[in-house]
């Protein structure tokens, strides 16, 4: 069984506009987490706050390369997965943004829930990227009701 989830978006702005809003703790309250503890960087284990559902997940920088590729991996240590994302120019105000989730344990009785779940908010995370960055829309995130 493949189990990696595969995400795929365009976003109309420049690569390290992109890139950056995702490694800045600055920016990324605007279209994913709260907060992020500091700026991503190779090495470092970063907490990511939720405030709305109360919530913070801790991940771990595997690598990075500047406006190419963030490697990350989370959940706790039975369940930890390993997220890629990539970025490619499409041009000099285009960028498409490609989130690969892989990891998850085809022994798990519930890796299909989980699956989809994930899926979904990759989804839902890239769509508040694009508003952000595109738009400049920061009320999207947080707005799934559990």
């Amino acid at each position: 069984m493949d189990t990696q989830i595969i995400t795929k978006f365009k976003i109309v702005k420049p690569i390290n506009e992109v890139f950056e809003a995702i490694v800045n703790p600055e920016k990324i309250g605007n279209f994913w987490f709260s907060s992020s503890s500091e700026r991503w960087e190779q090495g470092k284990a970063l907490t990511l706050r939720y405030n709305e559902y109360n919530a913070e997940v801790v991940i771990k920088v595997l690598e990075i390369e500047e406006n190419r590729k963030i490697l990350f991996s989370w959940g706790e240590n039975d369940q930890e997965t390993v997220v890629r994302i990539t970025l490619n120019e499409l041009d000099k105000n285009s960028t498409a943004i490609e989130v690969n989730e892989s990891g998850f344990s085809e022994d798990d009785p519930e890796i299909i829930t989980k699956m989809i779940g994930q899926k979904e908010g990759w989804v839902y995370t890239l769509t508040c990227l694009k508003g952000y960055l595109e738009n400049g829309i920061n009320t999207l995130r947080a707005s799934i009701i559990f």
